[in-house]
């Protein structure tokens, strides 16, 4: 694809978020099963609930300007979701408090990754005039900043503490 436009620039990254998305779900599965903390547990499954609904609102956004969102791969959080994996599920930890701490740090890792994809996206469509998709973005950037906040209050709530004195 040649990318001629804010447009074709637009277009394209919607469907790079929408494969950026769809990578990091697995692996917050993942997480969220290997998380010791019932709250953190609790909280990666209501993430994976918002990418889910970031990615309906992706896709209904590339199928009203007539493309398919499937046609990316975002090699920046294949990246990301590697290092999750190592960090958050693959490394030996010599006890649970300071692996939910990792899970915690891969997890924000790839959220500030979607925060960037939708901030940009959203001023896209603002600046392209798209008043509708940008007040869509807005949402999921508002829904995705406040999975990120929450994860801060439980790492700074509990998680971090426990890690530190065992």
């Amino acid at each position: 694809m040649t990318i001629n436009s804010l447009k074709d620039l637009y277009v394209d990254q919607l469907k790079d978020l929408y494969s950026a998305c769809k990578q990091s779900m697995p692996v917050v599965t993942e997480m969220g099963r290997a998380a010791t903390s019932r709250e953190l547990s609790e909280a990666l499954i209501a993430g994976n609930q918002g990418i889910a609904r970031g990615m309906e609102t992706l896709a209904q956004l590339c199928s009203n300007h007539g493309v398919d969102p499937t046609g990316e791969h975002c090699k920046g959080m294949e990246g990301l979701v590697a290092e999750a994996r190592k960090h958050g599920l693959e490394t030996q930890y010599g006890d649970d408090d300071t692996r939910d701490a990792s899970i915690i740090t891969q997890y924000q890792r790839l959220t500030h990754y979607a925060i960037a994809g939708y901030g940009c996206v959203r001023s896209f469509a603002n600046r392209l005039g798209l008043d509708e998709d940008g007040a869509a973005l807005q949402e999921c950037l508002d829904h995705t900043r406040d999975g990120d906040k929450h994860m801060t209050r439980i790492a700074e709530g509990g998680v971090n503490q426990a890690a530190a004195e065992s």
